[in-house]
């Protein structure tokens, strides 16, 4: 049995490890494969990429350009074929973790997971498991027993959604031209929407920003 993945995330280079790394398994003779069918790295590609394919499982970033991994969740979930999405992100913030389950995913790993664990994991959430390691599975059942507040940052709720998608690439490294690249914006409409960043958060430059969003694991 093959499962049909479509992979979401928009770092090509982790995309490609990602890929490869299953497909190794899938030719080593896995029992239960997957194939990743297809691949986007925003969340307009991955609303686009998702409707077209139909795939069984989504594997999700959380920050994304265009409104981050919980805006595909609530975009498609309602959908007759809706997949079952497994996040799969660098961050393990409680606030990071409780968003996209809230959103509707039946799973969050992160990326230090091994090869043959993700395989599982996507296998596991495709038959209707939730899938989380013990530390995340504890913010999960504190937040949904009533025992943790709903994560809530007051500095980053300064910020519209698009100031966010900016800040998070910005943050990243990339140059103003590739941010505006990703998200189909003027160069100038970015310079603007990082001068707001900065004077609501009370920054001087990028550096702070960058240490900013670090410190509250944006990245």
């Amino acid at each position: 049995m093959t499962v049909r993945v479509v992979l979401v995330e928009d770092h090509a280079l982790f995309r490609a490890g990602v890929r490869a790394e299953l497909t190794k398994l899938a030719n080593e003779g896995a029992e239960r494969a997957v194939e990743i069918v297809g691949e986007a790295g925003s969340v307009e590609e991955a609303v686009t990429t998702i409707r077209s394919v139909q795939p069984d499982v989504v594997l999700l970033d959380v920050h994304l350009p265009g409104g981050g991994g919980q805006h595909v969740i609530t975009t498609v979930r309602e959908d007759p074929e809706a997949p079952r999405f497994l996040a799969l992100s660098v961050s393990d913030a409680a606030e990071d973790v409780i968003a996209v389950v809230r959103a509707g995913a039946r799973g969050y790993v992160t990326k230090t997971i091994g090869a043959p664990e993700l395989l599982d994991a996507i296998l596991r959430v495709h038959a209707g498991d939730a899938v989380f390691s013990p530390r995340l599975a504890g913010f999960v059942l504190d937040a949904f027993s009533g025992d943790l507040p709903a994560p809530s940052d007051p500095e980053l709720d300064l910020l519209t959604a698009r100031e966010q998608d900016v800040l998070r690439l910005i943050a990243r490294g990339y140059a103003y031209k590739e941010v505006a690249a990703r998200l189909n914006l003027s160069v100038k409409t970015i310079e603007t929407h990082v001068s707001a960043v900065l004077r609501k958060l009370q920054l001087s430059n990028r550096h702070q920003l960058t240490a900013w969003a670090n410190e509250r694991r944006l990245i």
